[in-house]
């Protein structure tokens, strides 16, 4: 989904798939949210983009806070396509005068985008808590699923946390388990909230939520900036292990009971 100045593009089609686009220009400063839903998105951002600038808008700002292509943010053989680099770009070619983001998942990414302003997920985790520690839970403990989210999060708030080592098969890369470390005395009787950056079908914080429930927690909940659509084909919204998913509207379009979204700031 694309908004300008807060207002949703339209996109419709000619016959023949093509894009059938209008918008009227007034303002000389304009700001654009791209709600990544898909990648013909790109396309018609491209020529909102060209006929802004052709009809005399000289800033244009984006907010895109979950950055397509991120996941491709490296190349291991020369088959490879290194699509987040040329999706960048494209990013750049349209010369925004800012780029904002949201907890982006590749350090990479951070240095192919031009003008970027990265947004921490910060405070959208401090609704979480204040909800939980409100609602349900005197004191909810912080649980980082791996070290990048351990090195990422653990300085944002003063408070005990324990963070996870993954264990995987070593030929397939697969997940097998994981380890709980740090203040593990902690666990025992206490909400426990895991914070990390994307969710795809969500098998890290399954390892995650049965690794803590074994360990005494009472109940377990997860905030993801970005939280795919996929989730629901996952495992991890399945019985009670997981009491609830929070995230950001950044990609998330479906509903489920167990997933509560948060707006985009």
């Amino acid at each position: 989904m694309i908004q300008y100045n807060g207002e949703q593009i339209k996109i419709g089609y000619f016959p023949d798939n093509t894009f059938l686009l209008k918008k009227e220009v007034k303002e000389e400063k304009v700001e654009i949210k791209w709600f990544f839903e898909r990648n013909e998105e790109l396309v018609a951002l491209y020529f909102l983009v060209q006929h802004l600038r052709e009809h005399g808008v000289k800033e244009i700002q984006l907010q895109m806070p979950y950055i397509p292509n991120a996941r491709q943010d490296r190349v291991k053989e020369p088959e490879d396509i290194f699509t987040l680099k040329y999706f960048a770009s494209l990013i750049n070619e349209m010369g925004f005068s800012k780029v904002t983001v949201l907890d982006p998942h590749s350090y990479v990414s951070e240095a192919l985008i031009d003008r970027l302003e990265v947004q921490t997920p910060k405070k959208y985790v401090a609704k979480v808590i204040e909800k939980l520690e409100t609602e349900r839970h005197k004191q909810i403990l912080l649980f980082f699923p791996d070290e990048g989210a351990c090195k990422r999060y653990s300085t944002m708030f003063p408070r005990p946390y324990i963070f996870g080592m993954k264990k995987r098969e070593w030929k397939t890369g697969e997940i097998t388990g994981l380890e709980v470390l740090g203040e593990t005395e902690e666990i025992a009787g206490r909400g426990v909230l895991i914070v990390d950056d994307i969710c795809s079908r969500g098998g890290t914080f399954l390892h995650s939520a049965r690794a803590l429930k074994k360990l005494g927690a009472e109940e377990i909940y997860l905030y993801v900036s970005h939280c795919e659509n996929t989730i629901l084909e996952g495992e991890l919204l399945k019985g009670d292990l997981l009491k609830k998913v929070y995230t950001t509207n950044s990609i998330f379009t479906k509903e489920h009971k167990k997933v509560e979204v948060l707006e985009y700031e």
